[in-house]
């Protein structure tokens, strides 16, 4: 098992930069999401990595190896690429073995890594058909598979189930997961899909579209405590409300005029410069608020009141969108279960909407 860590890179191409300064520590064995928008550096970062491009300033370090200057075949990294990279002229069981016969690994041990592999990935059925036979689903898998057969110390995943259906999609997310935790390998998955982040990774880094870290930290720290608006809003959905901080009797808090005061005891830590009249942002997750049309017994009074303006039906859950304010609503899901579900609420409906303090974060940025 080895970290990979990046000090100070920069990367410019054609006199663009594209990555400067870059800082980053991924642990040792651990499945780590790299996740941002389109465009934003990461498959360039993870170029870097992989020895495919060279950096213009910094150091990139696998375990305490400096790997900055060495050759992509010198690095002990192997890549699995969107568009699967597969030899179509060879069997399912020679694409998955090609870098032991390039290494002249005794054929009765081929065999039983490739099958033992081909298991965990569901395709040892299919070891002896051609590339061109299989679903892309069992073509990607033969690509992970190739990639880690040889047990390199990091493991490169460039957005691998992009071209993938959702249901094929989830299904692969968890092979994955598995896969990663029978070897221990570094995984280093590059996605700009949050659900695929927060679905297999340990830990998330949030790349903005100016190609900064924004935020770094387990899938629950990213979802549950972003510190920015850009991290709320690009894991999940969000409600941002803007106002300014103050002091009320039920102690410190931000203050969104006309609308509601949020008390907050711990934004001391994780804003500097906390001062009365300091602008600032609170965001809180659709799913955690309450809705209702009547007074809820037990919960103490109602944050806000409202009107919904829209209602849509996702299946699973029901997203209302409730005016607060003039020029202001907020989103908030219900599920769709029975024991949960309060009562029927339809459009222009008069609501009460309940959340608890805790719930309720104040972005640092």
């Amino acid at each position: 098992m080895k970290s990979v860590e990046l000090r100070g890179v920069t990367k410019r191409l054609h006199g663009e930069v594209i990555l400067e300064n870059i800082n980053l520590v991924i642990p040792s064995g651990k499945f780590f999401a790299l996740l941002g928008p389109s465009g934003c550096g990461k498959t360039t970062l993870l170029r870097l990595i992989g020895g495919f491009e060279l950096v213009n300033e910094g150091q990139i370090f696998i375990g305490d190896r400096d790997i900055t200057q060495l050759p992509s075949n010198q690095r002990s990294v192997n890549t699995v690429f969107q568009n699967y990279a597969l030899f179509p002229h060879l069997s399912v069981f020679d694409n998955i073995a090609y870098s032991l016969h390039v290494r002249n690994v005794d054929k009765s041990e081929v065999r039983k890594r490739v099958g033992k592999i081909a298991e965990a990935f569901s395709i040892d059925r299919h070891l002896y058909k051609e590339i061109g036979q299989l679903s892309g689903g069992q073509q990607q898998r033969v690509a992970i598979a190739r990639a880690v057969i040889n047990e390199p110390d990091v493991l490169l995943l460039d957005e691998p189930l992009a071209a993938l259906d959702s249901k094929l999609r989830e299904r692969l997310l968890v092979e994955l997961s598995d896969v990663q935790e029978m070897l221990q390998t570094t995984f280093v998955y590059v996605t700009h899909d949050p659900f695929e982040a927060l679905t297999v990774a340990d830990q998330v880094a949030i790349m903005n579209n100016d190609g900064d870290i924004e935020q770094m930290g387990t899938p629950r720290e990213i979802y549950e405590f972003p510190v920015s608006s850009f991290a709320a809003r690009f894991v999940g959905t969000t409600n941002i409300l803007k106002g300014v901080f103050g002091m009320r009797e039920v102690g410190f808090g931000v203050d969104v005029p006309d609308v509601c005061f949020f008390p907050v005891d711990h934004v001391g830590t994780s804003v500097p410069n906390v001062r009365e009249g300091l602008q600032a942002f609170v965001s809180i997750r659709p799913e955690k608020i309450t809705i209702s049309r009547r007074l809820l017994e037990g919960v103490g009074e109602p944050k806000l009141t409202g009107r919904v303006a829209n209602k849509v039906y996702y299946g699973h859950s029901t997203m209302y969108q409730v005016q607060v304010h003039e020029g202001i609503a907020l989103r908030v899901f219900e599920q769709n279960e029975e024991h949960v579900r309060q009562e029927e609420i339809d459009y222009d409906d008069q609501v009460y909407l309940y959340w608890l303090d805790k719930n309720v974060v104040v972005l640092e940025r």
